[in-house]
């Protein structure tokens, strides 16, 4: 009787489960209405630059509109997964450079410094894309011949990370491999701040966020 009773109470989840996301509507971005999965759901954030649109930028669908817009206090960076040394660059760009057919993981670890005064954002997002592939039909937009396992990715904030205990911030691992074809490369990485949430049909309305790009610098050592 239990064994049923605990068969019965999967069921029951897996269906309610379905049925919310079936009857979820997520046209946050209006480009989106007439490219739906067979659900009737619509994917947008991240993806939206370049995958499933020719967006350029996250403002094509948002506005630039935080209070977060003072870079002195937030926090944007790419580490080294052992070292946690930065990749970052005098100029402000990041150079990230790799052995070909060698894998390295890095953090993408991104959020602000918490006076616990201010209004802080609580979701970040953003991608690393190549700009020269937003208009081809490929389907990876990362650096052509580099393989990477977490291009992008929309992220509540709370990881915790040695070094940034007075911060909120998100930080994801993400492993690139230059594999045979891969030659030196310049992404866009595109970040946003954000909190609240956008309206359905008009994502320029609802969510507060700010909006900022970064170059990353990709070199194959051989």
């Amino acid at each position: 009787m239990k064994t049923k009773t605990i068969i019965f109470t999967a069921i029951l989840i897996v269906i309610v489960t379905i049925n919310q996301f079936i009857g979820t509507e997520n046209h946050y971005h209006p480009e989106f209405r007439e490219k739906q999965n067979n659900s009737g759901v619509a994917y947008a954030y991240p993806p939206g630059v370049g995958i499933l649109t020719k967006s350029k930028n996250c403002l094509s669908c948002h506005v630039n509109n935080g209070l977060w817009g003072d870079e002195e206090n937030n926090i944007i960076d790419i580490l080294d997964k052992d070292s946690k040394k930065s990749f970052r660059q005098p100029d402000g760009s990041f150079l990230i450079e790799v052995k070909r057919f060698e894998s390295k993981t890095v953090f993408t670890v991104i959020g602000r410094k918490d006076d616990g005064k201010s209004d802080m954002p609580y979701r970040n997002a953003w991608t690393y894309i190549d700009p020269k592939t937003i208009e081809t039909n490929s389907l990876s937009k990362f650096a052509p011949g580099w393989e990477c396992n977490l291009q992008l990715a929309c992220r509540i904030v709370g990881d915790k990370l040695e070094g940034y205990e007075n911060a909120k911030i998100t930080s994801l691992p993400m492993t690139i491999r230059p594999a045979d074809a891969a030659q030196n490369a310049e992404l866009s990485w595109q970040i946003m701040l954000t909190k609240g949430e956008s309206q359905k049909g008009n994502a320029k309305e609802g969510m507060k966020g700010n909006y900022f790009e970064k170059k990353v610098k990709l070199k194959v050592v051989e």
